[in-house]
């Protein structure tokens, strides 16, 4: 008999899945050029070769803006992001660091790790490095602190080579549910967690997550 995920969503149904909020400045443009290359390619051959790599830009972007709707799952600290753990690593200050790489291919809307209020969102100007580089923590990035009922839980959502754009959500002092939507990384990225101090991770380096459904801190 197959053993339950106590982190897993209760109902397997298929869920609603709409476009991330911030996806318009890139989506519109790439569906409005398909559209026109698709009218004019029955009576252009030029248009009906641009036709096909438009389209499949389009339907690509489709992909990777979708945002669909998860139920959220319990525990004190849930993934904010889709992705794999890319390192574990502890702090010097007692907390742990757990670094989740996004690739392309990821839901890229990231979700809040736990429920408090908004203590401080902060833009940081930098590179643009893969996100898998160790250098990839000098790139542009948002620095979240969140007030909640185990201490401040800090965030970063990280760009990386091609990921030029983090739009947040939500601003400082806004109250926030776990698991709510907080925020954009335009393609491939990197969202860190810092675990507070006496807090034990419950993921491994190398293992699939998804926002607000894997638990990342263990009872």
């Amino acid at each position: 008999m197959p053993h339950s995920n106590p982190s897993a969503p209760r109902s397997q149904a298929p869920r609603k899945v709409s476009l991330a909020r911030g996806a318009s400045p890139w989506l519109l443009p790439t569906l409005a050029t398909a559209a026109v290359s698709l009218a004019r390619s029955r009576r252009s051959g030029k248009w009906a070769a641009a036709a096909v790599p438009s389209t499949a830009l389009a339907a690509g972007m489709l992909w990777f803006f979708r945002d669909p709707e998860r139920e959220i799952a319990t525990g004190r600290v849930i993934s904010p992001a889709d992705g794999v753990v890319q390192s574990i690593m502890p702090w010097k200050d007692g907390r742990t660091r757990v670094a989740i790489f996004m690739s392309p291919l990821n839901v890229h809307v990231n979700r809040a790790p736990l429920a408090g209020s908004v203590a401080s969102v902060e833009h940081i100007p930098g590179g643009y490095v893969p996100a898998f580089n160790k250098e990839s923590e000098n790139n542009e990035r948002v620095v979240w602190h969140f007030d909640t009922e185990i201490g401040d839980v800090e965030m970063i959502q990280i760009a990386g080579a091609v990921a030029r754009r983090i739009v947040p959500y939500v601003d400082a002092g806004a109250k926030v549910e776990q698991g709510e939507r907080i925020g954009l990384i335009r393609f491939g990225s990197r969202v860190d967690v810092y675990l507070p101090e006496g807090v034990e991770p419950a993921v491994e380096v190398g293992q699939a997550t998804t926002a607000g459904v894997t638990r990342l801190d263990r009872d």
